[in-house]
C-alpha cells in the first residue's frame, strides 16, 4: 500500500475505531497497581526557550522556580535535541514522532494570504499524518491543544481535524499577547480562535488565557484520561513580560532584562497551572512533558538576542548545538525517577513512543523515528536508544543539514545564528562543512573536516543513504 494511503487507513480506523484500541488503557499506567486509572498527559512547549535558561540548567539570573520545580519531581535531560531550529518542523516532529522530513514539513507553514482565505495557504503539516492526539483519542483520551499551533491553516491541517477534541489558541507563529494581532508582517490580522471559530478578548493577555482554558478543560475532565498539548508562545517575540519582573531585571543588560522578564512571566503562568492540578489531587496521576521548540532568538524582532545558550555556538536558525541542544523535562511523582540527570542523546521524536509506553496506549503508526525513553529514564546506565540522529531545515540543495553519530557531527550548508558579540565566524570551507567532536568541544568552535576525512566521508553516506529512503523523486 502506497506510504500515505497507508497512513490515511491508519488514521481513518485509529479516529473511527477508537473501541479497538481502548482495552489498552486497563493496562496502562499501572505501575504495580492494575486497578489505577491511566495517567492523564500534558505536553508543555515554550517557544525559542534558550538551551540553558532556567534555574535548573545553570542559569544564574533568572527567577524560574516552576521549571525548578518539575526537575525536582523529574528527570532532567542535558543532550535532549528538538528536531529542527524552527517553529514549525519542530512541533510537526513532535507531535508525530517522525523527522520534520517525514512529517512532511521542513520549513515553517506559510501564513494565510491576503484574502483571507485559508485553503489558499501554501503550507503545513500534511493531513495524513498522525499526531500524539490522535493516538490518545484513539485510546479513548480526550484531547485539547491550547496556545500556539503553526502547522497549518487548510482543512485537514487543523488542531481539530488532527486529533484535538478542544482547541484554543493561535494558528499561526507568534502574535502580540494583549491584541492577539499576528506580529510578524502586514496586513495586520487578528490571530485567536475556538475549535474553529474566531473568538475576541482584546486587552487580554494571551498566556492568562492559555492558563484559563487549560484549568477549564482539566477541571472538566478530571475523571477521566486527558491528554493535552499546552504550547506556549514565550517567550518568543515580541517580550511582553510582566511589569514586576521588568522591574526586577532592570539592572540586566539589554536586551537580556527584557528576554528574563518574558521568561518569569512565562514561568510564573506555568506554575499557576501545575498548581491546578495539585489542587485537583491530579499530579500524581499526570504525567508531565517539558521542553523548548528551538534555541532562543537573534532575529531582529527578538532585539537580536537576550537568551542565552553558553557553552554552545548557535541559536534559532541554526543546526550547532544551541539552536537544537534544548532544555527537556519529563515528571510522574512517584511513578518515575525524581530529582534525576540523564545525559544519553535524546530526541524530541521520542516523546510519542515514550508516552505509548508509559500510558500503555498503542501506536496508531509504528512508522515513526523516534525510540522510547522510558529505560533511559529508569536508568542512567541505559545506553541512548540512536545510534544515528539527522535534521534537515528546507527542502532543496541550500537546506541546512546535520548528521550525528556518537560524539561527532556534521553540519552542510552551515548557518550560524550566535549573537554578534560571540566572536564567531565562518570561513567559506566552513559555510560548506562543519564538522565537529561534541566530546572534546561542546562549543563547536574547532572545524574537522580536513583532518577527518574518514569521518566526514562515513556522515556523508550515512546522510546520502537516508536522503535516498526518505526523499521521492
Amino acid at each position: 500500500m502506497h506510504d500515505i494511503n497507508r497512513r490515511m487507513f491508519l488514521k481513518t480506523i485509529g479516529l473511527t475505531g477508537a473501541a479497538l484500541f481502548t482495552p489498552c488503557l486497563l493496562n496502562a499506567g499501572t505501575e504495580g497497581n492494575s486497578s489505577k486509572r491511566p495517567p492523564n498527559v500534558i505536553v508543555i512547549l515554550t517557544d525559542d526557550q534558550g538551551s540553558v535558561d532556567a534555574g535548573c540548567y545553570g542559569s544564574s539570573d533568572l527567577v524560574t522556580p516552576a521549571m525548578d520545580a518539575l526537575a525536582s519531581r523529574g528527570t532532567r535531560f542535558t543532550q535532549f535535541y528538538s528536531a529542527a531550529p524552527l517553529c514549525s518542523p519542530s512541533r510537526a516532529a513532535l507531535l508525530t514522532g517522525r523527522y520534520p522530513l517525514r512529517a512532511g514539513l521542513t520549513l515553517n507553514a506559510a501564513a494565510p494570504p491576503v484574502n483571507g482565505n485559508f485553503e489558499d495557504c501554501k503550507s503545513g503539516m500534511p493531513a495524513e499524518q498522525i499526531t500524539m492526539a490522535e493516538m490518545f483519542k484513539a485510546a479513548g483520551y480526550t484531547t485539547a491543544h491550547i496556545g500556539k499551533w503553526h502547522l497549518g491553516f487548510k482543512k485537514g491541517m487543523t488542531p481539530n481535524d488532527q486529533g484535538f477534541d478542544y482547541s484554543f489558541g493561535i494558528l499561526d507563529g507568534c502574535i502580540d499577547n494583549y491584541s492577539h494581532f499576528f506580529y510578524w508582517q502586514g496586513p495586520n490580522r487578528h490571530d485567536l480562535w475556538r475549535n474553529g471559530k474566531e473568538v475576541y478578548y482584546d486587552g487580554n493577555f494571551f498566556p492568562e488565557l492559555m492558563v484559563n482554558e487549560a484549568t477549564q478543560f482539566i477541571e472538566k475532565n478530571k475523571d477521566r484520561p486527558f491528554f493535552m498539548y499546552f504550547a506556549l508562545n514565550m517567550p518568543h517575540y515580541p517580550y511582553q513580560g510582566y511589569e514586576k519582573w521588568l522591574e526586577r531585571y532592570k539592572d540586566l543588560p539589554y536586551p537580556r532584562r527584557n528576554y528574563a522578564a518574558f521568561i518569569s512571566t512565562l514561568d510564573e503562568n506555568m506554575g499557576r497551572l501545575l498548581d491546578r492540578l495539585d489542587q485537583l489531587g491530579l499530579r500524581d496521576n499526570t504525567i508531565i512533558v517539558y521542553q523548548s521548540d528551538n534555541g532562543h532568538s537573534t532575529e531582529e524582532r527578538g532585539h537580536f538576542g537576550g537568551g542565552n545558550a553558553e557553552p554552545y555556538r548557535g541559536a534559532k536558525g541554526s543546526l550547532f548545538e544551541g539552536g537544537i541542544r534544548l532544555p527537556a523535562i519529563i515528571s510522574w511523582p512517584g511513578n518515575l525517577p525524581e530529582g534525576q540527570v540523564r545525559s544519553q542523546i535524546s530526541h524530541s521524536c521520542d516523546w510519542m513512543p515514550t508516552l505509548a509506553e508509559l500510558t500503555g496506549v498503542k501506536l496508531l503508526n509504528p512508522d515513526i523515528d523516534g525510540k522510547s525513553l522510558v529505560k533511559v529514564i529508569r536508568s542512567a546506565d541505559t545506553p541512548t536508544p540512536h545510534d544515528v540522529l539527522h535534521w534537515q531545515l528546507g527542502d532543496n540543495d541550500r537546506a541546512q543539514w546535520a548528521v550525528r553519530q556518537g560524539d561527532w557531527k556534521l553540519i552542510g550548508n552551515v548557518r550560524d545564528t550566535s549573537e554578534k558579540d560571540r566572536g564567531f565566524s565562518l570561513t567559506t570551507t566552513d559555510k560548506k562543512l562543519f564538522l565537529s567532536n561534541l566530546a572534546e568541544d561542546v562549543g563547536e568552535k574547532k572545524n574537522h573536516v580536513n583532518d577527518q576525512p574518514d569521518t566526514v566521508k562515513r556522515l556523508q553516506e550515512i546522510r546520502n543513504e537516508w536522503i535516498k529512503q526518505n526523499v521521492k523523486n
